[in-house]
C-alpha cells in the first residue's frame, strides 16, 4: 500500500510537470522540483532532531508512570468497563494492561511509541481468539478505538508547530481534544451497534455518562467565549496540562520510591531507539510531497475541491488543509509530511495549517493500523473493523474542520 502511494506521488508529479512544460510552457518546473527535493531532505533532518528529543522525553516519563504503577492502576480502574466491552478477555489478563499502556501512549500523542505496545496487546488478544484467521470482537474493538485516535495531549503536534516557529505550539490543544472525542465516540458506538454491546449496562453507563456530561458542560461553556478567548483558553490549558502531567508522574513516582531519574533514562533509551528508525520514512515522504507540491499537481487537485465547495456556497479556506486528511488513512508519515508542508507553504498559524494540525491530531492511519496490527497476528477476515474505523476517521475530519471554524473563525 505504501509502495503504491509513494510511487504514485512521483508519477503524478511527473505527469503534471510534463503537462506544465509541454502545454503551459513552464520550462522552470523541473528546476523547482529538484530544488524541492533537496529542500525537503534538509527539512526532514531538522524535524527529526526535534522528534528525537520529543519521543525520548515522553517515553522517559511514560516509563516512570509504568514503574510507579500508574498504568497498572489505570488498568484496574478500567477493568470493569473492559469486562463489559470485551467479555471474552478474562479479568487481570495481560492484554488489559497492554491495551491501557497503548491508550496512554496514544493519549500523549506518541503514535510511534504506541505501535509496539499495541502490537503486543494484539498478540495477547490473539491468544484468546478461537480463530487463527478471523478477528475477534475484542480485537476489532481495540483496533477501532486505536484507529479513532483518542489524543488527550498531542505533544508531537505541539512539537511540529514549535519546529515551524509557532509562537504558541499548544494553540490547537482544545480543538484536537474536541475532534478526537467525536471520532472516538463514533468509533465506540459503531462497534457497539455491530457487536450488540450493551452500552446501557449500569457499569458502562457509570463510565460513559459522567464523561459525556462533563464534555457537554465544557462545550456549553466554550460556546459562551469569543474566538480570541477560545484560543487563549486552549493555550493555557494545553501548557498547564502538559506540565501538570510531568509533575504528576514525577511526584507519584517519588512517593512510590521509584528511582525517577534512572527510570526516565531507561525509557528515554527506548524513545531513542524508536526515533532513530523514523528518519528514512520521514525523508521519503517529505521529498515525495515536496515534489507533488512543486509540480502543481497538488494545487490542481485542491482547485477542483475548492470549486466544488465554492459551488455549494461554503467557505473554502479549509480546503488547503485537506491534503493531510486525504492521505492520513494510508500513511502517518505521508500525513506528517503534508502537515509540515502546509505549515511551510501557508504559515504555521494560518487557518489551513491549524485545520491540518487538528486533523493530524484527531485521526489515525486506518489502513496502516489494519494492515500492521492484523497482519502481525495473521488475521485475514477483519469483519466490520474497516467500516467502523473509516466511519470514526471521517467523523474526526469533519469535527476537526468544524471545530477550527468555531475556534479560529
Amino acid at each position: 500500500m505504501l509502495n503504491g502511494l509513494w510511487l504514485g506521488f512521483f508519477l503524478v508529479a511527473a505527469v503534471s510537470a510534463l503537462a506544465q512544460w509541454l502545454i503551459g510552457g513552464n520550462a522552470g518546473i523541473f528546476a523547482a522540483m529538484v530544488e524541492s527535493i533537496f529542500a525537503m531532505a534538509k527539512l526532514s533532518v531538522e524535524v527529526m532532531v526535534l522528534l528525537f528529543g520529543t519521543l525520548t522525553l515522553w517515553l522517559g516519563f511514560l516509563k516512570i508512570a509504568e514503574k510507579a504503577g500508574i498504568v497498572e492502576w489505570l488498568a484496574k480502574v478500567l477493568g470493569p468497563l473492559f469486562a463489559r466491552l470485551m467479555p471474552e478477555v478474562p479479568p487481570g489478563h495481560p492484554a488489559l494492561g497492554l491495551i491501557t499502556m497503548n491508550f496512554a501512549a496514544n493519549g500523549l500523542g506518541l503514535d510511534n511509541a504506541a505501535t509496539p505496545i499495541g502490537l503486543k496487546a494484539m498478540r495477547a488478544l490473539q491468544e484468546l481468539n478461537p480463530s487463527s484467521s478471523t478477528a475477534s470482537n475484542a480485537q476489532i474493538l481495540f483496533l477501532v478505538l486505536n484507529a479513532s485516535s483518542l489524543t488527550l495531549l498531542p505533544v508531537t503536534i505541539f512539537m511540529y508547530r514549535a519546529q515551524q516557529g509557532a509562537t504558541d505550539p499548544t494553540l490547537v490543544f482544545l480543538p484536537i481534544l474536541l475532534a478526537t472525542s467525536v471520532s472516538t465516540l463514533v468509533g465506540l458506538l459503531s462497534v457497539a451497534v455491530m457487536q450488540r454491546l450493551r452500552l446501557w449496562d449500569p457499569v458502562v453507563l457509570a463510565y460513559l455518562i459522567p464523561g459525556a456530561l462533563l464534555l457537554g458542560c465544557f462545550m456549553a461553556f466554550l460556546g459562551t467565549l469569543s474566538a480570541a478567548a477560545l484560543a487563549g483558553l486552549s493555550s493555557i490549558l494545553g501548557n498547564l496540562t502538559l506540565f501538570g502531567v510531568i509533575i504528576l508522574f514525577l511526584v507519584i513516582g517519588a512517593l512510590k520510591r521509584v528511582k525517577v531519574y534512572e527510570a526516565f533514562v531507561e525509557g528515554a533509551k527506548e524513545g531513542f531507539d524508536v526515533a532513530k528508525s523514523l528518519l528514512p520514512y520521514l525523508v521519503a515522504m517529505l521529498v515525495a510531497v515536496g515534489v507533488l507540491r512543486a509540480s502543481g499537481a497538488l494545487e490542481l487537485a485542491l482547485d477542483g475541491i475548492r470549486h466544488a465547495v465554492n459551488w455549494m456556497g461554503m467557505d473554502t479556506r479549509f480546503v488547503e488543509g485537506l491534503p493531510t486528511a486525504l492521505v492520513k488513512p494510508f500513511s502517518g508519515s505521508a500525513a506528517r509530511a503534508m502537515l509540515i508542508e502546509t505549515m511551510q507553504t501557508h504559515g504555521v498559524d494560518s487557518f489551513p495549517a491549524l485545520v491540518a494540525a487538528t486533523v493530524q491530531g484527531s485521526t489515525e492511519t486506518t489502513f496502516y493500523v489494519l494492515a500492521v496490527y492484523f497482519g502481525a497476528v495473521g488475521i485475514q477476515r477483519v469483519r466490520h473493523a474497516v467500516g467502523c474505523a473509516l466511519l470514526a476517521e471521517f467523523s474526526g475530519v469533519v469535527a476537526a474542520i468544524l471545530v477550527c471554524y468555531w475556534f479560529f473563525g
